[in-house]
């Protein structure tokens, strides 16, 4: 016996202030709203309503409203309403449930219970409005010894990222994401000197021009790669894991694969993309190294290449064998890392806090006094500035931002990025709904927060006498930790607050 589908938001239309114009039926690509062809009203289906809320906000007389949808269901404390909609939905389909974005389960943030330290008398604050606070990022290999020309300059510098903001726009693919999305993004990235990230959908020929602002990734489907792929990027980044699924492939549908795609990814057109969980020629350290100087070798040692993983439970040791194995950059993404679609149970169940992943990385790599020979980039759910600053300060040289990113652009976090129809134009192959979002007032608003970020840093490093991000990268002492167990402060390296 199935069950009628119940909706999780409920629509209300105000009947005194609706003019039935239309407008909410052309918005939704959930076909939430229609017009009844005999009473010529406009008038709503709450079910598949994902409350993306564009009817609500375009609406011209404000008549729309959207709500949580009461629950038939009571549950209790050991059965939660929304796990038994899970098992009546699987009851009903037989499949995995899908869902987009990052885990939205309540588990302890780390970076909520972390304060930072302030200056007071004896060592004063600094005003970054008056005086000189440096943000400038590089990420790379660092040499142990540093040779100088007979001018005093550096010479044989192994190849370095150069960031005005130790902030980069996450990987999201060219698939997953649309073009004017990634355009933006790509744009802002150039604006305020900063890198974006192709994900593993390949290049799109209209991003070609902002190369020297772009991670080109190399994936285990292998989209889209090639010797001018590698080679018009900044830097290479070899995707092993990331935080929404850990151990998890990839598969973008085929009704998302248009020409677009198809021609950049370089598969055929309306065919599924599928990347393999595992990199078939990786199988040890032994094979990651192989493949880290392939790509040193393919692009004449001009680029670094990171390494990208998921936060799991022996990541620090992973990280160590990484690093050996030549990679200049390792970047970590926490459990709560974002996707555009992914199995709830993965996402909700598989993998650690980025937190405690790079505390245990950091001090794994300076024990074994190896530390200086790759740069290390995080993400996960980093949701502000204040969340920047811990992170350097537990030992990360720069973090990635995507969800972040994409608020910025205008996503809802309706958590329905997996359907394809993203009202926003963001997370959607749909040439209608693409063209939503106009790229460059996507890079403006994008470029507007890595700003506001870059002053509230700035803001932050001066009220603890820090006037350099380098000076408190690692620097563990200006942290405390609220509420914490005796194990946890063990982990992150930090003390209890008024220690």
């Amino acid at each position: 016996m199935g069950f009628t589908k119940r909706p999780t938001f409920r629509v209300e239309r105000d009947s005194c202030r609706c003019i039935d114009c239309g407008v909410c039926v052309r918005q939704c690509a959930n076909e939430v709203h229609y017009l009844d062809i005999d009473t010529k009203e406009v008038l709503c289906d709450s079910t598949n309503c994902s409350n993306c809320r564009r009817c609500v906000e375009l609406c011209p007389t404000g008549a729309l409203a959207v709500w949580g949808a009461p629950q038939e269901t009571s549950g209790n404390a050991a059965w939660a309403v929304h796990d038994i909609r899970a098992i009546q939905a699987q009851a009903n389909s037989g499949g995995i449930l899908l869902t987009g974005m990052g885990s939205d389960r309540p588990m302890p943030g780390y970076f909520d219970r972390m304060m930072l330290n302030a200056s007071q008398v004896t060592n004063p604050s600094i005003d970054p409005l008056r005086e000189p606070m440096e943000l400038r990022t590089f990420l790379g290999r660092k040499p142990t010894v540093l040779q100088l020309d007979d001018k005093g300059k550096p010479v044989d510098l192994p190849p370095q990222l150069e960031l005005d903001v130790p902030i980069m726009f996450s990987a999201m693919s060219f698939g997953s994401i649309s073009l004017n999305a990634i355009k933006s993004l790509a744009a802002a990235a150039e604006s305020e000197n900063t890198y974006y990230n192709t994900g593993e959908g390949g290049l799109h020929r209209d991003l070609y021009p902002f190369g020297k602002n772009t991670i080109t990734q190399v994936a285990s489907g292998r989209f889209g790669v090639n010797i001018d792929y590698l080679n018009a990027g900044a830097a290479i980044e070899i995707k092993i894991g990331q935080g929404a699924k850990p151990g998890i492939g990839g598969h973008l549908p085929g009704e998302k694969v248009g020409q677009g795609v198809s021609e950049t990814r370089m598969i055929p057109l309306g065919s599924d993309a599928i990347s393999p969980a595992p990199h078939h020629d990786i199988y040890s350290i032994e094979d990651l190294t192989q493949l880290i100087f392939s790509l040193k070798e393919a692009t004449e040692y001009t680029k670094p290449i990171s390494v990208k993983i998921a936060a799991v439970h022996n990541v620090a040791a992973i990280a160590s064998g990484i690093a050996r194995a030549g990679a200049d950059i390792i970047a970590i993404d926490g459990y709560r890392g974002g996707t555009g679609a992914t199995p709830l149970r993965i996402r909700d169940h598989v993998g650690i806090p980025i937190e405690l992943a790079l505390a245990a990385v950091d001090s794994r790599l300076r024990d074994e006094g190896i530390r200086q020979e790759v740069s290390i980039v995080v993400g996960g759910s980093m949701r502000h500035s204040a969340d920047v600053i811990k992170a350097i300060a537990l030992g990360a040289d720069a973090v990635y931002i995507a969800t972040a990113a994409l608020i910025s652009l205008g996503c809802h976090v309706c958590q329905k990025c997996y359907t394809g129809k993203c009202n926003w134009g963001i997370a959607t192959q749909n040439p209608q709904l693409v063209k939503r979002l106009n790229p460059e007032i996507g890079a403006r608003r994008a470029a507007n927060l890595l700003r506001a970020w870059k002053h509230e840093l700035k803001e932050m490093l001066g009220g603890m006498g820090i006037n350099a991000v380098e000076s408190l990268r690692g620097n563990r002492l200006m942290l405390r930790g609220v509420g914490m167990m005796d194990s946890e402060l063990r982990i992150l390296g930090i003390k209890a607050a008024g220690e």
